[in-house]
């Protein structure tokens, strides 16, 4: 019971740590805007999510049951491709240029400007999520 109740929390928590990089590197791209020969950088969530929690949104033959990988015992373990276990660096993507210009910046500013709201909503979503599951507790242990 106790397990599930952390393992709750711990994938939130996750979650939440993944959207604050992602918003750290949407920011530096849009900070980067007019710097020439400046590549923008983002990440896959939904696979950074699954690479730092170990459960993948779909299951074995097509199932939507979680699939669990397999988690090391201490966070010095190697996990799969030689990344520590469990770590919340997900691999990094570059954006291509979605038109030409002379100074040769990827950085799109209406794409970088949707992501970022989008990841600040999703943020504050993550969040409501967390104080939800701290209150549901709250009020099981106080029996109120």
């Amino acid at each position: 019971m106790l397990n599930r109740l952390t393992d709750t929390l711990n994938f939130q928590a996750q979650a939440l740590t993944l959207r604050s990089e992602r918003q750290r590197l949407i920011a530096s791209n849009i900070a980067n805007a007019d710097t020439p020969n400046y590549v923008a950088r983002d990440f896959n969530f939904a696979t950074a999510l699954r690479d730092a929690t170990g459960v993948a949104s779909i299951g074995p033959s097509g199932t939507n049951m979680p699939r669990l990988a397999m988690k090391t015992g201490s966070p010095g373990h190697l996990g799969l491709g030689g990344k520590p276990a469990g770590s919340a660096n997900p691999d990094m993507n570059y954006a291509s240029a979605s038109q030409t210009n002379l100074d040769s910046n990827s950085v799109d500013m209406d794409r970088e400007r949707a992501n970022f709201a989008d990841n600040t909503v999703r943020y504050e979503a993550t969040l409501r999520f967390i104080n939800s599951s701290v209150r549901t507790l709250n009020t099981a242990i106080t029996g109120q």
